[in-house]
Protein backbone atom coordinates (compact mmCIF):
# COMPACT_ATOMS: atom_id res chain seq x y z
CA UNK A 1 0.00 0.00 0.00
CA UNK A 2 1.35 3.44 -0.92
CA UNK A 3 2.05 6.09 1.68
CA UNK A 4 -0.78 8.40 2.72
CA UNK A 5 -0.28 11.74 0.87
CA UNK A 6 -0.27 13.71 4.11
CA UNK A 7 2.20 16.51 4.81
CA UNK A 8 2.09 18.06 8.27
CA UNK A 9 4.20 21.11 9.11
CA UNK A 10 7.01 20.10 11.49
CA UNK A 11 5.78 22.50 14.19
CA UNK A 12 2.35 20.87 14.10
CA UNK A 13 3.66 17.31 13.93
CA UNK A 14 5.73 17.96 17.04
CA UNK A 15 2.78 19.54 18.88
CA UNK A 16 0.48 16.62 18.04
CA UNK A 17 3.12 14.13 19.14
CA UNK A 18 3.54 15.97 22.45
CA UNK A 19 -0.19 16.30 23.10
CA UNK A 20 -0.31 20.09 22.70
CA UNK A 21 -3.45 21.86 21.39
CA UNK A 22 -3.93 22.24 17.64
CA UNK A 23 -6.93 23.71 15.79
CA UNK A 24 -7.74 22.80 12.18
CA UNK A 25 -8.84 25.59 9.85
CA UNK A 26 -10.57 25.20 6.49
CA UNK A 27 -9.37 26.83 3.30
CA UNK A 28 -12.56 27.37 1.29
CA UNK A 29 -12.90 30.76 2.96
CA UNK A 30 -9.58 31.63 1.29
CA UNK A 31 -10.42 30.46 -2.23
CA UNK A 32 -14.18 30.93 -2.42
CA UNK A 33 -15.27 33.00 0.58
CA UNK A 34 -13.49 36.32 0.19
CA UNK A 35 -11.77 38.37 -2.51
CA UNK A 36 -7.99 38.87 -2.56
CA UNK A 37 -6.32 40.37 -0.51
CA UNK A 38 -9.06 40.15 2.13
CA UNK A 39 -8.78 36.35 2.01
CA UNK A 40 -5.12 36.08 2.92
CA UNK A 41 -5.33 38.88 5.48
CA UNK A 42 -8.24 37.11 7.18
CA UNK A 43 -6.47 33.74 7.05
CA UNK A 44 -3.46 35.23 8.81
CA UNK A 45 -5.65 36.95 11.40
CA UNK A 46 -7.48 33.70 12.15
CA UNK A 47 -4.20 31.83 12.57
CA UNK A 48 -2.97 34.61 14.88
CA UNK A 49 -6.19 34.39 16.93
CA UNK A 50 -5.64 30.66 17.48
CA UNK A 51 -2.04 31.27 18.58
CA UNK A 52 -3.02 34.12 20.91
CA UNK A 53 -5.59 31.82 22.55
CA UNK A 54 -2.90 29.23 23.29
CA UNK A 55 -3.13 26.69 20.46
CA UNK A 56 -1.47 26.14 17.09
CA UNK A 57 -3.37 26.73 13.82
CA UNK A 58 -3.43 24.11 11.06
CA UNK A 59 -4.89 25.52 7.85
CA UNK A 60 -5.66 22.59 5.54
CA UNK A 61 -5.55 22.52 1.74
CA UNK A 62 -4.74 20.18 -1.16
CA UNK A 63 -1.72 21.17 -3.24
CA UNK A 64 0.61 19.24 -5.54
CA UNK A 65 -1.16 15.94 -4.92
CA UNK A 66 -0.81 16.08 -1.14
CA UNK A 67 -2.91 17.00 1.88
CA UNK A 68 -1.16 19.93 3.52
CA UNK A 69 -1.92 20.30 7.23
CA UNK A 70 -0.57 23.72 7.99
CA UNK A 71 0.45 26.14 5.23
CA UNK A 72 3.70 28.07 5.21
CA UNK A 73 3.71 31.66 3.92
CA UNK A 74 4.52 30.66 0.34
CA UNK A 75 1.74 28.06 0.07
CA UNK A 76 -0.77 30.34 1.74
CA UNK A 77 -0.03 33.05 -0.84
CA UNK A 78 -0.28 30.52 -3.68
CA UNK A 79 -3.65 29.34 -2.46
CA UNK A 80 -4.98 32.86 -1.92
CA UNK A 81 -4.18 33.82 -5.52
CA UNK A 82 -5.07 30.51 -7.20
CA UNK A 83 -7.64 30.83 -9.97
CA UNK A 84 -8.28 27.13 -10.47
CA UNK A 85 -8.69 25.85 -6.89
CA UNK A 86 -11.40 23.24 -6.56
CA UNK A 87 -13.89 23.39 -3.70
CA UNK A 88 -13.52 19.92 -2.18
CA UNK A 89 -15.82 17.72 -0.15
CA UNK A 90 -15.81 13.98 0.59
CA UNK A 91 -16.90 13.05 -2.96
CA UNK A 92 -14.01 14.68 -4.85
CA UNK A 93 -11.17 14.83 -2.31
CA UNK A 94 -9.46 11.65 -3.57
CA UNK A 95 -9.86 12.62 -7.24
CA UNK A 96 -8.20 16.00 -6.64
CA UNK A 97 -5.28 14.30 -4.91
CA UNK A 98 -4.93 11.71 -7.68
CA UNK A 99 -4.86 14.43 -10.34
CA UNK A 100 -2.36 16.59 -8.47
CA UNK A 101 -4.75 19.55 -8.51
CA UNK A 102 -5.14 22.44 -6.08
CA UNK A 103 -8.16 22.31 -3.83
CA UNK A 104 -9.57 24.05 -0.80
CA UNK A 105 -11.36 22.08 1.88
CA UNK A 106 -14.99 22.53 2.90
CA UNK A 107 -16.20 21.56 6.37
CA UNK A 108 -16.53 17.89 5.35
CA UNK A 109 -13.11 17.66 3.69
CA UNK A 110 -11.41 19.56 6.51
CA UNK A 111 -12.89 17.15 9.07
CA UNK A 112 -11.58 14.17 7.10
CA UNK A 113 -8.08 15.62 6.77
CA UNK A 114 -7.95 16.84 10.37
CA UNK A 115 -8.88 13.37 11.63
CA UNK A 116 -6.18 11.78 9.45
CA UNK A 117 -3.67 14.15 11.09
CA UNK A 118 -4.95 13.48 14.62
CA UNK A 119 -6.56 16.90 15.15
CA UNK A 120 -9.79 16.85 17.18
CA UNK A 121 -11.07 20.45 16.89
CA UNK A 122 -11.83 22.54 13.84
CA UNK A 123 -12.94 26.19 13.54
CA UNK A 124 -14.93 27.46 10.57
CA UNK A 125 -17.41 30.23 9.77
CA UNK A 126 -20.71 28.43 9.22
CA UNK A 127 -21.57 24.89 8.25
CA UNK A 128 -23.40 23.84 5.11
CA UNK A 129 -26.80 22.26 5.48
CA UNK A 130 -30.16 21.76 3.87
CA UNK A 131 -30.73 24.33 1.13
CA UNK A 132 -34.05 26.03 0.66
CA UNK A 133 -36.19 24.03 -1.72
CA UNK A 134 -34.25 20.83 -0.96
CA UNK A 135 -37.51 18.87 -1.09
CA UNK A 136 -37.28 19.37 -4.87
CA UNK A 137 -33.55 19.86 -5.50
CA UNK A 138 -32.22 17.38 -2.87
CA UNK A 139 -29.46 19.96 -2.27
CA UNK A 140 -28.10 18.94 1.13
CA UNK A 141 -24.52 19.61 2.13
CA UNK A 142 -22.20 16.68 2.77
CA UNK A 143 -21.13 18.54 5.91
CA UNK A 144 -24.08 17.06 7.80
CA UNK A 145 -23.22 13.44 6.99
CA UNK A 146 -19.58 14.11 7.83
CA UNK A 147 -20.50 15.41 11.25
CA UNK A 148 -22.18 12.04 11.89
CA UNK A 149 -19.11 10.08 10.68
CA UNK A 150 -15.90 11.81 11.69
CA UNK A 151 -14.96 12.43 15.37
CA UNK A 152 -14.01 16.10 15.15
CA UNK A 153 -15.68 18.88 17.15
CA UNK A 154 -16.56 21.70 14.76
CA UNK A 155 -16.89 25.27 16.02
CA UNK A 156 -19.02 27.52 13.82
CA UNK A 157 -21.41 30.47 14.05
CA UNK A 158 -24.34 28.18 13.32
CA UNK A 159 -25.73 27.22 9.95
CA UNK A 160 -25.41 29.78 7.18
CA UNK A 161 -28.51 31.96 7.18
CA UNK A 162 -29.01 31.29 3.46
CA UNK A 163 -30.05 27.71 4.36
CA UNK A 164 -33.26 26.14 5.60
CA UNK A 165 -32.26 26.12 9.26
CA UNK A 166 -35.27 24.14 10.49
CA UNK A 167 -34.55 21.27 8.10
CA UNK A 168 -30.81 21.47 8.82
CA UNK A 169 -31.45 20.99 12.54
CA UNK A 170 -33.87 18.13 11.84
CA UNK A 171 -31.30 16.30 9.70
CA UNK A 172 -28.60 16.78 12.33
CA UNK A 173 -30.92 15.29 14.96
CA UNK A 174 -31.74 12.34 12.70
CA UNK A 175 -28.02 11.72 12.13
CA UNK A 176 -27.33 11.79 15.87
CA UNK A 177 -25.10 14.87 15.80
CA UNK A 178 -25.06 16.84 19.08
CA UNK A 179 -25.74 20.52 18.39
CA UNK A 180 -24.36 22.59 21.27
CA UNK A 181 -24.68 26.38 21.46
CA UNK A 182 -22.18 28.19 23.61
CA UNK A 183 -23.57 31.02 25.72
CA UNK A 184 -27.13 31.11 24.36
CA UNK A 185 -30.37 29.15 24.41
CA UNK A 186 -31.00 30.18 20.79
CA UNK A 187 -29.35 28.55 17.79
CA UNK A 188 -27.41 31.21 15.82
CA UNK A 189 -27.61 31.82 12.07
CA UNK A 190 -24.15 32.97 10.99
CA UNK A 191 -24.55 36.77 10.73
CA UNK A 192 -27.36 36.74 13.33
CA UNK A 193 -27.03 35.67 16.95
CA UNK A 194 -30.58 34.29 17.06
CA UNK A 195 -32.09 32.28 14.21
CA UNK A 196 -35.44 32.16 15.99
CA UNK A 197 -34.95 28.46 16.76
CA UNK A 198 -33.98 27.05 20.18
CA UNK A 199 -30.66 25.30 20.47
CA UNK A 200 -30.90 21.53 21.13
CA UNK A 201 -28.14 21.78 23.76
CA UNK A 202 -26.30 24.54 25.59
CA UNK A 203 -22.83 24.44 27.16
CA UNK A 204 -20.94 27.56 28.18
CA UNK A 205 -17.70 26.01 29.46
CA UNK A 206 -15.09 24.84 26.89
CA UNK A 207 -13.99 22.17 29.39
CA UNK A 208 -17.53 20.73 29.45
CA UNK A 209 -17.58 20.66 25.64
CA UNK A 210 -14.26 18.81 25.71
CA UNK A 211 -15.61 16.29 28.23
CA UNK A 212 -18.64 15.66 26.02
CA UNK A 213 -16.28 15.02 23.08
CA UNK A 214 -14.35 12.46 25.13
CA UNK A 215 -17.55 10.86 26.45
CA UNK A 216 -18.82 10.22 22.93
CA UNK A 217 -15.64 8.27 22.20
CA UNK A 218 -16.01 6.23 25.41
CA UNK A 219 -19.57 5.36 24.48
CA UNK A 220 -18.49 4.26 21.03
CA UNK A 221 -20.62 6.92 19.36
CA UNK A 222 -19.31 7.81 15.91
CA UNK A 223 -19.06 11.31 14.53
CA UNK A 224 -18.30 14.67 16.02
CA UNK A 225 -19.99 17.57 17.73
CA UNK A 226 -21.32 20.81 16.26
CA UNK A 227 -20.50 23.76 18.50
CA UNK A 228 -22.50 26.87 17.59
CA UNK A 229 -20.81 30.06 18.77
CA UNK A 230 -22.94 33.20 18.20
CA UNK A 231 -21.30 36.09 16.36
CA UNK A 232 -20.16 38.90 18.72
CA UNK A 233 -23.08 41.28 19.32
CA UNK A 234 -21.19 44.31 18.00
CA UNK A 235 -20.70 42.62 14.62
CA UNK A 236 -24.18 41.10 14.28
CA UNK A 237 -26.57 41.69 11.38
CA UNK A 238 -29.92 40.73 12.96
CA UNK A 239 -32.34 38.45 11.13
CA UNK A 240 -34.81 41.31 10.74
CA UNK A 241 -32.27 43.07 8.50
CA UNK A 242 -30.51 40.19 6.77
CA UNK A 243 -33.55 37.98 6.05
CA UNK A 244 -35.05 40.16 3.27
CA UNK A 245 -31.65 40.44 1.57
CA UNK A 246 -31.21 36.66 1.71
CA UNK A 247 -34.66 36.17 0.17
CA UNK A 248 -33.71 38.52 -2.66
CA UNK A 249 -30.39 36.76 -3.29
CA UNK A 250 -31.99 33.29 -3.19
CA UNK A 251 -34.71 34.30 -5.63
CA UNK A 252 -32.14 35.79 -8.04
CA UNK A 253 -30.06 32.59 -7.90
CA UNK A 254 -33.14 30.47 -8.57
CA UNK A 255 -34.10 32.69 -11.51
CA UNK A 256 -30.59 32.48 -12.98
CA UNK A 257 -30.36 28.69 -12.60
CA UNK A 258 -27.45 28.73 -10.17
CA UNK A 259 -27.21 25.37 -8.40
CA UNK A 260 -25.00 22.78 -6.66
CA UNK A 261 -21.57 23.93 -5.43
CA UNK A 262 -22.01 27.35 -7.07
CA UNK A 263 -24.97 28.30 -4.87
CA UNK A 264 -23.23 29.17 -1.59
CA UNK A 265 -20.36 31.31 -3.00
CA UNK A 266 -22.82 33.09 -5.31
CA UNK A 267 -25.24 33.89 -2.49
CA UNK A 268 -22.46 35.05 -0.16
CA UNK A 269 -21.10 37.31 -2.90
CA UNK A 270 -24.53 38.78 -3.66
CA UNK A 271 -25.25 39.40 0.02
CA UNK A 272 -21.89 41.15 0.27
CA UNK A 273 -23.10 43.54 -2.43
CA UNK A 274 -26.54 44.02 -0.87
CA UNK A 275 -25.09 44.82 2.58
CA UNK A 276 -22.51 47.23 1.19
CA UNK A 277 -19.66 45.10 2.55
CA UNK A 278 -21.11 44.73 6.05
CA UNK A 279 -21.50 40.96 5.68
CA UNK A 280 -17.76 40.61 5.02
CA UNK A 281 -16.88 42.47 8.22
CA UNK A 282 -19.32 40.28 10.13
CA UNK A 283 -17.84 37.17 8.53
CA UNK A 284 -14.34 38.11 9.68
CA UNK A 285 -15.54 38.84 13.23
CA UNK A 286 -17.37 35.53 13.61
CA UNK A 287 -14.48 33.46 12.23
CA UNK A 288 -12.06 35.09 14.67
CA UNK A 289 -14.52 34.46 17.49
CA UNK A 290 -14.81 30.80 16.50
CA UNK A 291 -11.04 30.40 16.28
CA UNK A 292 -10.63 31.61 19.84
CA UNK A 293 -13.29 29.24 21.20
CA UNK A 294 -11.84 26.31 19.24
CA UNK A 295 -8.45 26.99 20.82
CA UNK A 296 -10.03 26.93 24.29
CA UNK A 297 -11.69 23.59 23.53
CA UNK A 298 -8.44 22.19 22.10
CA UNK A 299 -6.60 23.16 25.28
CA UNK A 300 -9.28 21.54 27.40
CA UNK A 301 -9.12 18.36 25.33
CA UNK A 302 -5.39 18.10 26.05
CA UNK A 303 -6.23 18.13 29.76
CA UNK A 304 -9.19 15.73 29.53
CA UNK A 305 -8.71 11.98 29.54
Amino acid sequence: MSELPLEILPELREALRDGRPVVALESTIITHGMPHPDNIETARRVEDAVREAGALPATIAIMDGRIHVGLDAERLERLATARDARKLSRADLAACLARGETGSTTVAATMICAHLAGIEVFATGGIGGVHRGAEESFDISADLQELSRTPVSVVCAGAKAILDIDKTLEVLETLGVPVITRGSDAFPAFWARDSGRPSPLRMDDPAMIARAHRMRARLGLGGGQLIANPIPSEAEIPMSRIAPLIEQAVEEARRDGIAAKSVTPHLLGRILELTGGESLSANVALVLNNARLAAEIAKALCETE
